[in-house]
């Protein structure tokens, strides 16, 4: 019979493909990868991978129990599903996912709040870019800006999002064909629609591809930048404390929102729903932080309109 943690490496390198990548992925050393393939192919007394310069390619052999083993994965993560799914206990770790910004900028220290109110429960917590897979249990609850969660998720949208236009605190809206400079996410190849509407002449002056990094672009003085609202504001109450003022130009809603999500078969585990409960209530208080509605620039728009 074949140990599941044969099949969990064995998946691993044949999608990653390498192994330092499994080791990567499985978080273990690459010793401890080679020597769980190797022991693999011995037990069985076949070749799973072709070792090359540019990576290890699957066999026949491989490709003959690659589907199998895909399936062998599903009923595992279904059974830890099922069973950490009737765990009534207030105690033991929870693993929380969400974008860096939404933590250090808006739930930071609730789920300190939370840490105190429950000490028997270890919040795991997870900001790195990609998408945490709920299914195979990476995350027990999602905090997601999403337009439409998957199917097999469960959970709440909270409110949706609003962006605004933030510059540097001196800048001026030109009168004139003098150019001004966008900070624009990675992969712009021109200049978006907003910035025609409100600007006569613009560049490209910087792309990145963190949310903390705009906004530091923004502050430095690069130029002009399209932002949701809940991150900038909450640096600054008064529009320009921060070097970075909302400029009081409207745009219209985005599609996307706010979700709070776990998957299906967590929805009576205890300690999952008792934190997705007070991540709710915490993400409901601060609805106006998300709908862009905190700052005095957002009243002037809406008395302007």
């Amino acid at each position: 019979m074949n140990d599941w943690d044969d099949i969990r490496f064995f998946l691993a390198v044949a999608r990653q493909g390498s192994i330092s990548g499994a080791a990567r992925l499985l978080d273990v050393n690459h010793s401890t990868v080679s020597r769980r393939i190797q022991g693999f192919e011995e037990k069985h007394g076949v070749r799973l991978f072709n070792r090359q310069r540019d990576g290890y390619v699957m066999t026949d052999a491989a490709d003959a129990i690659f589907e199998q083993a895909q399936l062998i994965e599903t009923q595992n993560q279904q059974i830890s599903r099922t069973l950490f799914g009737q765990d009534t206990r207030l105690e033991g770790p929870v693993n929380i996912t969400m974008p860096h910004d939404i933590f250090e900028y808006c739930l930071a220290e609730d789920l300190a709040e939370f840490a105190k109110l429950y000490p028997g429960i270890a919040l795991n917590l997870m900001v790195s870019k990609g998408l945490k897979d709920l299914s195979s249990r990476e995350a027990d609850l999602a905090i997601r800006l999403t337009a439409s969660p998957p199917d097999y998720l469960v959970g709440r949208q909270v409110t949706g999002l609003q962006h605004a236009l933030y510059a540097p605190a001196d800048f001026n809206q030109p009168q004139t064909e003098e150019a001004v400079g966008l900070v624009l996410w990675t992969g712009a190849q021109e200049p978006p629609s907003w910035a025609k509407k409100h600007f006569p002449n613009v560049f490209i002056a910087l792309q990145v591809d963190d949310l903390s990094s705009m906004y530091a672009a923004v502050k430095a003085g690069f130029g002009v930048a399209r932002m949701p609202c809940y991150m900038p504001d909450a640096l600054n109450g008064d529009d320009r404390r921060d070097g970075v003022k909302r400029l009081a130009l409207p745009l219209p809603r985005s599609d996307w929102s706010v979700w709070v999500l776990n998957h299906v078969d967590l929805r009576k585990t205890a300690r999952v729903q008792r934190c997705r409960e007070f991540v709710l209530e915490a993400l409901l208080a601060k609805r106006d932080l998300f709908e862009g509605q905190r700052s005095a620039t957002a009243k002037h728009i809406e008395t302007s309109d």
